[in-house]
């Protein structure tokens, strides 16, 4: 049951960690943008930086889910646990 509390702890991390990325790629690409007056089309530094911007963003977008199988398998392996803890009283 402690494993419990710290699988909560290391998924609500997670959460704010990629809220936080989500959001600070969002507001780069959107500084870029009105910086430029344009929407990412050209081939100037600027708008190379706003480009590798938003494939980071798409590339960090599958993360979440992932998460969702790492947790039912972080659950199954606490039940399992649990019962190989009871099946030996």
């Amino acid at each position: 049951m402690q494993n419990l509390g710290a699988l909560g702890v290391g998924i609500a991390t997670l959460a704010v960690v990629l809220t936080v990325a989500f959001l600070v790629m969002s507001q780069t690409t959107t500084n870029i943008e009105l910086q430029t007056g344009n929407d990412c089309n050209t081939t100037n530094s600027a708008d190379l930086a706003c480009n590798a911007t938003n494939s980071l963003v798409a590339a960090t977008a599958t993360v979440p889910g992932w998460v969702g199988l790492i947790v039912l398998v972080a659950i199954g392996a606490l039940i399992l646990g649990m019962i190989t803890m009871f099946g030996k009283r």
